[in-house]
């Protein structure tokens, strides 16, 4: 049973641990008897949880991040792995030497208002924070704290324009001056087929002749090849059948009679039937082509941005692209291209009129 008493003029709280060790801990001189009930309360609880750990076996902040980062290491991309680790490096140094249990919901809204005072960029603070939450809960995983006080924290918002994604899309007439620049099949095709699919670069580059439906007239997202290795679709939701014209289609039959074979069996492999370069195909042909079609460089991403704008400006579902993007919800897919939706539609009105008049 817990208790306090006072000795030489300060507060000591005397207890037992988990493993029925008797133990005590002195609270700093000046503590109040109110305090050092707080105290009392707090360890009391981190018993009744199993939680309680001595100040010296609490780890700090720093040492929970790198042990953290060893447990992510083979369970996420080497690409994903790098921004984590360089969210520790670059971005913690405020709470680096903090032990892990004195990390409270203030010291944490103090870190997010000292980012958004500095106007960083919401899009990396955003991912700053879910790094930060991850890292708490490990603590919370491992019993260095009871409760992860990240998820307390409201979402960092943004004001004015800060929160809106600059992209750059092409409009059809630019897509056909696009296209009438690329001198060679192999890339013709691809680049059409990332307009036609919103396909992701690397989910192109490991496309399979496998994976092309030809009796439905779709593509199916399985695999994707980035920074030189094979991984599984980001997400459950990026493992998708994607619609194609039978326009597209035709091109992908004519491409085909022509692609050098390949073990892996690749759409697009390079002229010896490896994967295609990225770096390469985008400097010695896309590139290229944009500068030859007199349009601005823009990145390969920005065909995916090109397909997404093309079906909304024709009015389809927002669910229908949501699936065909491959992206977890169609919040998502709001949150990215809401400022491409059109703000009137009179047609609506007009057809929401007629279904209670007429």
């Amino acid at each position: 049973m817990a208790c306090i008493a006072k000795r030489r003029g300060r507060y000591v709280i005397d207890f037992y641990d988990n493993q029925g060790k008797r133990r005590w801990k002195t609270l700093p001189q000046g503590t109040t008897k109110k305090k050092a009930r707080e105290v009392l309360r707090d360890i009391e609880d981190q018993l009744s949880k199993g939680t309680y750990l001595t100040d010296k076996k609490i780890p700090t902040f720093k040492e929970v991040a790198e042990d953290w980062l060893v447990y992510k290491k083979p369970n996420v991309r080497a690409s994903t792995w790098s921004v984590y680790e360089g969210h520790v490096r670059n971005h913690f140094n405020d709470v680096a030497d903090i032990k892990v249990n004195r990390i409270t919901v203030t010291k944490v809204e103090h870190f997010l208002a000292d980012r958004q005072n500095e106007k960083m960029n919401l899009g990396t603070l955003r991912k700053i924070m879910i790094s930060f939450g991850q890292i708490m809960a490990y603590a919370v995983r491992h019993k260095y704290i009871h409760h992860n006080p990240v998820r307390e924290i409201e979402r960092p918002r943004g004001n004015g324009n800060i929160d809106t994604i600059k992209i750059r899309v092409l409009n059809p007439a630019e897509i056909q001056r696009m296209l009438d620049a690329v001198e060679d099949l192999r890339h013709l095709t691809l680049f059409r087929l990332a307009v036609m699919s919103g396909a992701r670069q690397g989910e192109l580059l490991g496309l399979k002749w496998s994976d092309v439906l030809w009796d439905s007239k779709q593509i199916h997202i399985q695999r994707t090849f980035n920074n030189g290795g094979w991984y599984e679709p980001k997400s459950a939701s990026s493992n998708r059948r994607i619609d194609l014209g039978p326009a597209m289609m035709a091109e992908l039959k004519r491409w085909k009679k022509e692609c050098p074979k390949s073990k892996l069996n690749l759409v697009f492999p390079n002229t010896v039937g490896n994967v295609m370069c990225d770096s390469s195909m985008l400097r010695k042909h896309f590139h290229p082509a944009l500068k030859a079609a007199n349009l601005p460089r823009i990145r390969f991403h920005d065909l995916r941005h090109t397909y997404a704008s093309l079906l909304i400006e024709q009015g389809e579902n927002i669910k229908y692209i949501q699936t065909q993007l491959g992206h977890s919800s169609p919040s998502v897919t709001l949150d990215v291209y809401a400022h491409l939706l059109k703000p009137s539609n009179q047609q609506a009105a007009r057809r929401l009129e007629k279904s209670i008049f007429s």
